[in-house]
């Protein structure tokens, strides 16, 4: 049963006719270019075929009703008197309807029931999947016009501010504009998006290594920290603003592991426009030694990487017809992404499965991922 028919059903049978709308945002998997957004860098994420969806009906009395089938919990507030409570995947939901008030938008209220299968955890995107099908919710319920870039940018807002992780563009940005059979680059400081094409006759497949992240929060703003710190030595407002020869000329004042921090950024930068001009010309060896290169500058000098997705990376890099892979996400855990051949794939993942559960002692999942389209209205 299909995700769609599954929340359709379900709200039938909890409502006792069919839903107004269902509305679908999709989780992404990056394929280059990490921590770089929050750096006004460039990334090169593409939206995937797993998704959050939600079939609602309007309310008149300004309350929000939703029902999560998949942790069988409802959530109910009123958009007059939003509060901040630890309320867990509600609190998504909630800023959301917060954030898009502060930005002068009218809501109105509705009520639905909400699944996904976006592996929580996994450095998915699972959060925004959740922010922007909030968004679309609120869009065709209040009857506003559907802009990606603003949707994103209160999307991020409504983690930032609202739920207290300090996320960068990316996540909410492609599951607002994903586009079906692309990835997109997109610039971090303008929001402006190139469309890219895979390389003919490959695939991505998703590595998840069976370890989620736990409590990385401050790992991950102790890296923002390093990364502002680099910038401010440099004197620029991000350090998208600093080339790899002024990086190299000018270094001596940086402690090592600032120094390293922001080599990573700066390098991903440029691998993150290479890789886009590599999808664009259709060189699909060269796009997967920029995504090893990327891993190793993950690994060694940002120090996001960890074991298990050594270990997977390592595994996919070993099959004949893996052009490279990297780890893919906020790092520590979750999963990998690798660019195989379509005609190979099958014996890839067989074999790299049966190699990752050797070595690490998990059992992994491995699925073959297509780009999708951003959040829309699917009835």
């Amino acid at each position: 049963m299909s995700l769609q028919t599954h929340v359709t059903q379900s709200f039938e049978r909890r409502f006792g006719q069919p839903p107004a709308f269902v509305v679908r945002a999709p989780g992404r998997v990056n394929l280059i270019g990490e921590h770089t957004d929050y750096n006004d860098g460039f990334v090169l994420p593409m939206a995937i075929d797993r998704a959050v969806w939600i079939a609602l009906r309007p309310r008149p009395d300004g309350q929000v009703h939703v029902h999560s089938l998949d942790l069988e919990q409802s959530a109910t507030f009123d958009l007059a008197a939003l509060r901040r409570e630890d309320a867990g995947w509600a609190e998504y939901v909630k800023g959301v309807a917060w954030a898009l008030q502060e930005g002068g938008y009218s809501l109105a209220g509705w009520e639905g029931v909400l699944a996904g299968d976006v592996p929580r955890g996994a450095g998915l995107s699972s959060s925004a999947a959740v922010e922007l099908a909030t968004a679309r919710a609120f869009q065709v319920i209040s009857g506003f016009a559907w802009n990606p870039p603003a949707m994103a940018l209160l999307g991020q807002k409504a983690e930032n501010q609202w739920v207290g992780m300090n996320c960068g563009i990316m996540d909410q940005m492609i599951s607002a504009a994903g586009e079906a059979d692309h990835a997109l680059l997109i610039d971090c400081r303008s929001l402006e998006t190139t469309s890219v094409p895979l390389p003919s006759g490959t695939v991505v497949v998703i590595l998840d290594t069976a370890t989620r992240r736990g409590l990385v929060d401050s790992a991950y703003n102790e890296r923002r920290a390093q990364c502002e710190a680099a910038a401010r030595y440099f004197g620029v407002p991000a350090l998208r603003d600093v080339t790899m020869e002024r990086f190299e000329a000018e270094t001596d004042g940086l402690d090592d592991v600032t120094m390293r921090r922001a080599r990573h950024v700066i390098s991903e930068n440029a691998r993150t426009v290479a890789a886009a001009a590599a999808m664009q010309a259709g060189d699909a060896v060269e796009l997967g030694r920029l995504m090893d290169a990327s891993h190793v500058s993950m690994r060694d000098d940002f120090e996001i990487s960890g074991p298990a997705l050594n270990v997977m990376v390592a595994c996919a890099q070993e099959e004949p017809g893996c052009y490279g892979a990297r780890m893919t996400g906020g790092g520590f855990a979750g999963c990998a992404v690798a660019l195989v051949q379509a005609d190979r794939v099958t014996t890839f993942a067989a074999n790299v499965a049966v190699r990752y559960a050797v070595r690490a002692n998990l059992v992994p999942a491995l699925y073959v991922s297509t780009a999708s389209a951003g959040a829309s209205i699917e009835q």
